[in-house]
């Protein structure tokens, strides 16, 4: 359920994402807000000037997130993002333990205003392949720990 707080703080980053277009990047921004609804953190998309293509605002503030907090804190912080996560993204925001995620944009409706963003391919993927030749080294590094 999104409430008032939630709202307000979706706005700013949309904001965000609107002050990303102005310094010439793409209309994406995201926050970070702990638990007492603090801004934590703020990115925004600079995949073309960073010529990185993870510089997604989701991506730059999980892996913030997953250094930065400690996991209890986390947990209990919120990401406001502009639109929907990416599926890179939202692996990483699953990694960095972070938890919760409210968007503005879903992706579907990102591609009805920019069609070329639902363009992606999908890549093949063959596998899974030599379980008995892979195991040893995640068996090895886990065993160390």
């Amino acid at each position: 359920m999104i409430t008032v707080a939630d709202e307000a703080l979706l706005r700013r980053a949309i904001a965000v994402s609107a002050r990303a277009v102005e310094l010439g990047d793409a209309p994406y921004g995201s926050l970070l807000a702990g638990p007492d609804g603090t801004v934590l953190a703020e990115a925004h998309n600079t995949v073309r000037r960073d010529d990185d293509i993870t510089a997604h605002p989701e991506l730059k503030l999980a892996r913030w997130a997953a250094r930065e907090l400690d996991p209890e804190v986390a947990a209990r912080t919120t990401m406001y993002t502009s639109c929907q996560p990416c599926g890179m993204c939202a692996g990483a925001i699953v990694r960095s333990g972070l938890g919760r995620v409210v968007f503005a944009l879903a992706t579907e409706q990102l591609v009805e205003l920019n069609p070329e963003s639902g363009a992606w391919p999908v890549v093949a993927q063959d596998g899974p392949a030599l379980f008995e030749t892979a195991r040893g080294p995640v068996e090895a590094y886990y065993r160390r720990s």
